[in-house]
């Protein structure tokens, strides 16, 4: 009997193609019988700011009226006087007068798979409904004028993947894969009933990506790899107590140095670097003895601590954590207690990050809440609480690309981020006044971000 083996060819060619993001039909197509003449090339799009005032992500004041060029996905031209409609292009004219055009946002610390549903619907679900969800909170994190994240554990590669290939609408995303922890840290959300643990056997939260439980230098190693492996851009280890976590008081620390060393290998290995969750000093510093080059959280530290971050060099990733009384866990319970005693330090961590010069980035960390999770504008705007708003700016666009340039060859984008620069990737807003003078305006993107543009591509224009 002959076998009919050209379908199945094609059919695996088709999805190869899929994966990489080309036409399946591609996989279909017979051999043309003549050559047939290439189609015209197609224009680049190209969109023209006029008449607008710059932050530009590093200066300390908005710009006199320019006018800004975007081709493709770059800023081409900045220039005082009108710049010439060029050649060749598909142009859109946008009309700012006199409004504030401003780099794109960046979140420095996210969980997008996690931040709009409740707990026990991300443990219980099936992963495609929480794609579903995450797919809707990118595009709803993007209309905020948030134009890239960093997401520092989940499933979220898939996502990244869709939105990059255009299937999806959302920011550019940093993925740090499934976030590594040891048994009964503060990635371990297994029920008590799985412990144990079967040689070999993996949870659900392990089995979709979201988290990896690794008890020793080789098994950390080899889950750092293969988070490298699936396009993560920085690995995240779990270095002490948190609050959502069922196990760990806050106080523990979490993995020996040589574990911890064993990932910041790996990620030196691929020219990229380990952040890790971690509030305490006993924790803070066992980390930067292994090398690991970013703090995120850190509400609980000591003088010391915050002085031995500065003379390394070490990123601190802090978020504006404050007690409105509001919460995703029940008032009293162990989870509500120990989100209030982290609460209790934020004030004195953002004054030990400014009295050293600490590197300092910005982040939400949302987990849970979809109420909360709309607020990520609000979030930033409320952090004149410790800084002026042009340094609040400053930290949620160029300061946050550096953070996001730190992942070297690994970044997913390359170009220059944060800035309102030629040459510079053109992720930008167009803002309804000057947030400068009104930082408030950050916090309703509905209403102040009336063009909002990400790759040179244009999501929001409310000027047309």
């Amino acid at each position: 009997m002959q076998l009919r083996r050209r379908p199945v060819i094609r059919t695996l060619l088709a999805a190869c193609l899929l994966a990489q993001g080309l036409p399946a039909a591609m996989a279909h197509a017979e051999p043309a019988a003549e050559p047939v003449a290439a189609p015209a090339a197609a224009k680049p799009s190209a969109v023209l700011f006029e008449n607008v005032r710059i932050f530009n992500g590093t200066a300390d004041h908005l710009s006199a009226p320019s006018h800004v060029l975007v081709v493709g996905n770059q800023i081409q031209a900045i220039s005082r006087t009108p710049i010439a409609t060029p050649a060749d292009v598909n142009l859109l004219k946008v009309a700012g007068a006199g409004r504030t055009l401003m780099p794109g946002l960046i979140d420095a610390h996210t969980h997008i798979m996690f931040s709009s549903l409740p707990q026990v619907a991300i443990l219980t679900s099936d992963v495609g409904f929480v794609n579903v969800a995450a797919v809707k909170e990118a595009h709803n994190t993007l209309m905020r004028g948030f134009t890239s994240i960093r997401d520092l554990g989940g499933p979220s590669l898939g996502l990244k993947k869709g939105i990059d290939l255009g299937l999806a609408t959302g920011p550019r995303i940093w993925s740090s894969g499934a976030f590594i922890s040891q048994t009964g840290g503060h990635g371990d959300f297994r029920l008590p009933n799985d412990m144990p643990a079967r040689p070999g056997d993996f949870t659900h939260s392990e089995r979709v990506g979201a988290a990896a439980i690794a008890d020793s230098p080789d098994m950390v190693r080899q889950r750092a790899r293969e988070q490298l492996a699936l396009g993560a851009s920085q690995i995240k280890l779990m270095a002490g107590g948190g609050v959502s976590s069922n196990y760990d008081p806050l106080d523990v620390t979490q993995y020996t140095t040589a574990e911890l060393r064993a990932g910041v290998e790996a990620a030196e290995n691929w020219g990229t670097y380990v952040t890790v969750h971690a509030y305490t000093p006993r924790a803070v510093r066992q980390a930067i003895e292994a090398g690991v080059k970013c703090i995120d959280h850190g509400q609980l530290l000591d003088e010391p601590t915050a002085k031995l971050m500065a003379e390394k060099g070490v990123w601190w990733s802090l978020q504006p954590f404050i007690d409105d009384g509001k919460s995703a866990f029940a008032e009293g319970s162990p989870n509500r207690i120990k989100q209030k005693q982290m609460m209790s330090g934020t004030d004195a961590a953002y004054a030990l990050a400014k009295k050293y010069k600490i590197k300092t980035a910005w982040g939400t960390d949302t987990l849970f809440d979809a109420k909360v999770a709309a607020q990520q504008g609000q979030k930033l705007a409320q952090m004149v609480r410790w800084y002026s708003p042009v340094e609040v700016l400053k930290m949620a666009t160029s300061g946050n690309a550096e953070l996001l340039a730190l992942s070297g060859p690994r970044s997913p984008y390359p170009g220059k981020l944060g800035v309102v620069q030629e040459g510079a990737l053109a992720d930008l807003i167009l803002v309804d006044g000057d947030p400068i003078a009104h930082i408030e305006l950050v916090a309703d993107a509905a209403k102040n971000f009336l063009v909002i543009m990400k790759d040179g591509k244009v999501y929001k224009n409310t000027l047309r």
